[in-house]
């Protein structure tokens, strides 16, 4: 969804060998292009500074692995969201190794709004798996959402005590959006679909390997505004996270413990390194309420574009009014109207608002999302939504 050159395009650059944002940048190509390249000729991307090995499959994917994501795609609240979608991470996008798409499960308005990953020990001990659920209940309820990694131990915690606060929480998988790992928390994985999203920047068929994870942690810590780490031994892929977060210019905290904990050793060590020493979940809030702030009036900025972008496709008395989205003559305009009309004052699943609209998923989403964030409609847990009395 989202994608005005359609998704098979991206989809042949999703499954080009080697090909990201940084090679593209690095050539000169700027990302409203980037889906135009599969049309190009082999010369011409030659000429631009692309291998062999990407023009190939650019211009002829495995056929068997492009059917298989378009399969993936045709499912219910399966989406595709490139580099250049409104619903892309904000901050993501700013990294330098930003994955071009985001195949995701769910709710993909989950992915901009202000996330806090949680990570941690894969062999948490009762006191992490009590501090991870404490801290991921109050900044779920505060307005965050919690982003982890799926894996068991914190990661898992954390996922579950956004879910059971009725907020929204997004797990990013090492491995393509058709799989689960670990196994186990497959249940898990419904669970965060039905309360946001579960999302991968492989395709579909690809399984779990050592590389993939650390660039799954990009992800993690690339989308979110910090990064909290609950327990973490000197070896963690947790250190790995909070390293890639540091580097992103992303707040980093880190919970301490017993010193003879040795889960606590990598706390320790990311606190002398300069992490933030944190004890309860209000420092958290505290140190990124301006950072959120911020997001959120950048965000407001981008939906309204994006909303008078959709409407201008959707109506055209819509496209010719002078009505500002952001002031509160909005909600005496008709397109408004016919969306607040829709959504109704019980919790209304968002496939029902689109069906009753008629408008594009994109359209209703970042309407939604605008009427949200000037205080007329409340978000629930599922992706639903209800009228504010």
């Amino acid at each position: 969804m989202g994608a005005e050159s359609g998704p098979d395009d991206w989809l042949k650059l999703l499954l080009a060998p080697g090909l990201g944002i940084g090679t593209l940048g690095q050539l000169g190509i700027p990302p409203d292009d980037f889906p135009k390249l599969p049309d190009r000729s082999a010369s011409e991307l030659r000429r631009l500074g692309l291998k062999g090995a990407i023009i190939q499959a650019l211009h002829d994917p495995d056929s068997e692995r492009f059917q298989a994501c378009k399969d993936w795609l045709a499912a219910p609240g399966h989406h595709l969201i490139p580099i250049t979608d409104s619903l892309y991470p904000p901050l993501l996008k700013r990294i330098d190794s930003a994955p071009l798409v985001l195949l995701v499960n769910g709710n993909p308005d989950v992915l901009v709004r202000p996330q806090l990953a949680i990570v941690g020990s894969r062999n948490v001990t009762a006191g992490g798996r009590e501090h991870a659920r404490e801290f991921a209940d109050s900044l779920s309820k505060a307005g965050f959402v919690i982003t982890s990694g799926l894996a068991l131990g914190v990661d898992g915690e954390a996922h579950a005590a956004a879910i059971e606060a009725a907020g929204l929480t997004i797990a990013v998988g090492g491995t393509g959006p058709d799989q689960v790992y670990p196994a186990r928390h497959r249940q898990l994985a419904h669970q965060i679909v039905d309360n946001g999203a579960v999302i991968s920047s492989y395709a579909p068929g690809v399984g779990p390997r050592p590389g993939h994870f650390p660039a799954r942690n990009r992800i993690i810590s690339g989308m979110s505004l910090g990064v909290l780490v609950v327990e973490a031994g000197i070896q963690s892929g947790s250190l790995i996270t909070a390293r890639l977060a540091a580097e992103q210019g992303r707040e980093v905290f880190a919970i301490p413990g017993s010193i003879r904990n040795p889960m606590a050793r990598g706390c320790h060590r990311l606190i002398r390194q300069g992490a933030k020493l944190v004890e309860t979940a209000e420092e958290v809030i505290e140190e990124l309420r301006p950072l959120a702030e911020q997001l959120a009036d950048s965000l407001r900025g981008l939906i309204r574009r994006t909303t008078a972008e959709a409407a201008q496709a959707v109506s055209v008395n819509a496209a010719q009014s002078d009505v500002n989205p952001s002031s509160p003559a909005m909600l005496h305009d008709a397109q408004t109207q016919q969306l607040l009309e829709a959504v109704g004052f019980d919790p209304t699943p968002i496939d029902s608002i689109i069906q009753r609209t008629k408008m594009s998923t994109q359209t209703v989403s970042a309407m939604l999302l605008m009427l949200e964030l000037e205080g007329h409609v409340n978000a629930h847990a599922g992706g639903r939504y209800s009228r504010k009395g």
